[in-house]
């Protein structure tokens, strides 16, 4: 059975360069940025994935020039699993979306429901590198890495099933009235994974807390933010794109996205680290690694 890592590989790069995944990575936001935003017609549904790549390569090499570590130069293969892994993990919430109907996609109608699947997954591959790496990059600044011990909060039994529970109940709420329940999408995952992966002795983000330290969960809040940030800056003026009908909450809009409703990005990293432990712990069990996350760098 497999055990929750708490001891990090040590760093084995020299930090203070920046390497050469990096000028890739600022290549690729150079050529593409300008292509998703300038050209007409279609042509994000081949722009997005060199887009967000570049993106992903960049955050990885300023974490790596800053600490001299990062989740690629940490083991290359089991880096490059997050991107088969993002995919079906976002899936699930576009399954959720389907009845909630908060986004949809402008452009879907000129793609055939094969193309449209090809190049949403390749598309959302890049969720899961893209927001552990900045989390990790997050990770690395000084206010995080210097943050003092916070309550220490564990979990028993009693609270994982309360919570595994509660992850079902509010996904039924979500089912039966998503008009008022939507945004529990952003917890139900949560609640409902994290019991399981505690009772796999997958790693949880209970095992930082358990010990006072918050500062993963920090990291992956603030690096999903960031991630959002960007996400919507580079939709608003691509094509296609997506756009969000939210109850209640469509006002102040920031790009696409209704200002309260960044808010969900901060609870989404936690159900993607939840989603990433879940699913690759099946695979490590037949020979592939598990790449270790650091969300909280060494003072």
């Amino acid at each position: 059975m497999a055990r929750p890592d708490s001891t990090p590989p040590p760093a084995h790069n020299a930090a203070g360069q920046w390497p050469t995944h990096g000028w890739l990575g600022l290549g690729l936001i150079a050529v593409f940025w300008p292509l998703n935003w300038a050209l007409t017609g279609l042509r994000t549904h081949w722009g997005f994935f060199p887009l967000w790549l570049g993106f992903c390569l960049t955050v990885d090499a300023a974490t790596l020039r800053r600490t001299g570590d990062s989740l690629l130069t940490r083991d290359r293969r089991a880096y490059f699993s997050l991107f088969f892994y993002s995919a079906p993990a976002w899936w699930l919430f576009e399954a959720i979306n389907w009845r909630t109907q908060n986004w949809h996609y402008l452009g879907r109608e000129f793609f055939s429901d094969w193309e449209y699947f090809m190049f949403a997954s390749l598309s959302f591959s890049t969720v899961m590198p893209a927001v552990f790496g900045a989390a990790e990059l997050v990770a690395s600044l000084r206010p995080v890495r210097s943050m003092r011990a916070g309550p220490v909060l564990r979990v028993s039994r009693g609270r994982l099933l309360a919570m595994f529970g509660g992850g079902w109940l509010l996904l039924a709420l979500l089912l039966i009235w998503p008009g008022f329940f939507f945004p529990a999408v952003w917890l139900a995952v949560f609640f409902i994974l994290t019991p399981a992966n505690a009772w796999l002795r997958n790693r949880t983000i209970w095992n930082d807390t358990a010990r006072g330290d918050w500062r993963p969960l920090v990291s992956l809040a603030l690096g999903c933010l960031l991630c959002g940030f960007f996400w919507e800056m580079w939709n608003f003026f691509s094509y296609p794109k997506w756009v969000y009908h939210i109850p209640f909450f469509d006002f102040l809009r920031v790009f696409e996205m209704p200002l309260l409703g960044y808010g969900g990005y901060l609870p989404f990293a936690l159900e993607l680290f939840a989603l990433y432990h879940l699913l690759s712990s099946f695979t490590r069990n037949g020979g592939r690694k598990q790449l270790y996350l650091r969300f909280a760098a060494p003072v």
